[in-house]
């Protein structure tokens, strides 16, 4: 048995019906009632959200006989005609995606210039999806678009408003340009519901929720997955089947995710995602429902008042609930996981989807691993700086002062050895970068700038032992090898160490000289700096023995 479907039968036939857009609707609906209507429209949006549906509504007010106050009446022949798209000589309705030629924009042309079939009549011609016309086709009707005759409309409506600026950008200084706004999930709740009652369908409180959500804004969508889940419910709508028809992860399956993530519990993980396939669930919708998930418990951590997803009253305890558990910088930090992970786009090309979802879970599951930085160095009690303090000048080595010994303990993040004249130890990083700032300028082609990511392992018996940076190796063992080349920086350091720049000597370890350049290694390097640049960060990740990562 045919059946028409809710899309259709439920078009608006007024202004004051269009749902969410009531900027839109009391303009027009003034400009019909004054009589002060343009010549030419543009309606811009989303996909189904009312902007041919506003054309035709607008059409039927101009040609309406019995319109009140700039709203038809929606009952009348030419209303009845013109709503329902049937042929009409005053009412031409045009699809520019299959007439988006310049032959077919003359065409119009010419047609409008004959007059309405009646003179209290307009001619309105409505053309969608407008940015399918040609550069050419545009140009075609520059002129009649400027000087129409009288009593003839143009609306043209388009989800992508930005190419007719690019291909036609004159046009846009001769419409009047109206932005359709995607609906609010609360406003698409309403009108299902409406639509149910004039149905004669029940529906529980919570069923039309995940509709009005998964239709992101469109009346449209809103009312075709409706259509979807009523032949599949029949006269009653239920959750479960909302849920079932539209392949939605329940709310318990994101809580207990959180609870696993909390708990650190990485091992439980794999089950957890066998689970989901076991079940029948679509992976791309259960990482766009963890998303929408770890959204709102951040938003109810941060506000418990408000309300980020227009949530049912349980299931807004319980994601209140389970958000005490996680501060906010690591549901920032999970958010922002997930996020990226849904822009790089890998897992929609993926032949193995299961797998990175697993990656994604065992990431967010190690969160108790990463430590911020500000909280590491307060629970080390090191002092929070405005800047990384700069290496004091270090002077000559001196006979100690026996009631003062130094313990290398009392500096745990220096890398400490004894000159070779005796003395306090020294900060071999240290006086490696003070050396460096020191012959600042002395080599030219950013030689001293590679060998700040040199790392120095030991100094002993006149000989620095060095660990160069891969890829930079050759060049820089060249020059540091090179007496004369590198005597600025031989002299600064030779000050430093307590040994005169003739007798100092350099080792160069760890086989740098044959590596090449990767992401991992300047990542890598990048860090390296990192610690070497700030004191702090160096005595904390020595003392803990941390390892840095980059987010």
């Amino acid at each position: 048995m045919y059946r028409t479907a809710l899309a259709r039968t439920h078009r608006p036939r007024r202004f004051a019906d269009l749902v969410g857009q009531q900027h839109v609707a009391s303009t027009l609906r003034s400009a019909v009632e004054s009589g002060r209507t343009a010549h030419a429209y543009l309606f811009c949006g989303s996909r189904g959200i009312g902007k041919t549906t506003a054309a035709r509504v607008l059409a039927m007010a101009l040609n309406c006989p019995d319109r009140q106050g700039g709203e038809p009446c929606g009952e009348c022949d030419s209303c009845t005609s013109i709503w329902s798209g049937r042929t009409s000589l005053d009412v031409v309705e045009i699809d520019a995606a299959s007439n988006r030629g310049v032959d077919d924009a003359r065409d119009l042309r010419e047609r409008a210039m004959y007059a309405p079939s009646d003179e209290t009549r307009y001619k309105v011609y409505i053309i969608d999806e407008a940015h399918m016309l040609t550069r050419e086709a545009w140009n075609a009707l520059l002129k009649i678009l400027e000087e129409p005759p009288p009593r003839v409309l143009f609306v043209f409506a388009t989800t992508e408003p930005q190419k007719i600026r690019q291909s036609a950008s004159p046009v846009l200084s001769r419409v009047q340009r109206f932005d359709f706004r995607r609906v609010a999930v609360a406003d698409l709740v309403l009108r299902l519901r409406e639509v149910l009652e004039i149905e004669g369908v029940s529906a529980e409180d919570d069923a039309l929720l995940p509709i009005a959500r998964r239709a992101e804004g469109g009346v449209r969508d809103a009312l075709s997955l409706l259509d979807q889940v009523l032949s599949f419910s029949g006269d009653s709508v239920s959750s479960e089947d909302v849920r079932k028809m539209l392949g939605l992860v329940e709310e318990e399956r994101f809580l207990e995710l959180l609870g696993i993530i909390q708990a650190g519990d990485r091992a439980a993980v794999f089950p957890f995602v066998q689970g989901l396939l076991d079940d029948g669930y679509d992976l791309a919708e259960f990482v766009q429902g963890l998303g929408d998930t770890l959204r709102a418990v951040l938003a109810l951590r941060l506000d418990p008042e408000s309300d980020p997803a227009e949530l049912s009253g349980s299931a807004r305890r319980a994601l209140a609930d389970v958000g005490q558990g996680f501060s906010s910088e690591d549901l920032l930090r999970l958010l922002a996981a997930t996020a990226d992970f849904e822009a790089a786009g890998r897992f929609r090309r993926s032949v193995q989807p299961r797998i990175q979802v697993e990656v994604l879970l065992l990431r967010l599951a190690s969160l108790d691993s990463s430590v911020e930085l500000a909280e590491l160095l307060e629970a080390l009690g090191i002092p929070p700086a405005e800047k990384p303090a700069e290496p004091a000048p270090r002077a000559p080595a001196a006979d100690p002062d026996p009631g003062s010994p130094t313990d290398s303990r009392d500096h745990p993040a220096a890398i400490a050895e004894e000159p070779d004249g005796g003395g306090e130890p020294l900060d071999l990083r240290a006086t490696w970068a003070e050396a460096l700032d020191a012959a600042r300028g002395s080599a030219p082609g950013g030689r001293l700038v590679g060998l700040r990511g040199a790392k120095v392992s030991s100094f002993e018996d006149g000989e620095l032992s060095l660990e160069l940076p891969p890829g930079l190796a050759g060049d820089l063992e060249a020059f540091l090898g090179d007496a004369r080349r590198s005597a600025e920086l031989r002299k600064a350091l030779g000050d430093r160490l307590g040994i005169s720049a003739a007798d100092l000597r350099f080792r160069i370890g760890g086989g740098a000289a044959n590596q090449r350049i990767t992401a991992e290694s300047a990542r890598d390097l990048k860090l390296q700096r990192l610690v070497q640049a700030d004191p702090r960060l160096r005595e904390a990740v020595e003392t803990l023995d941390l390892k840095l990562t980059e987010e």
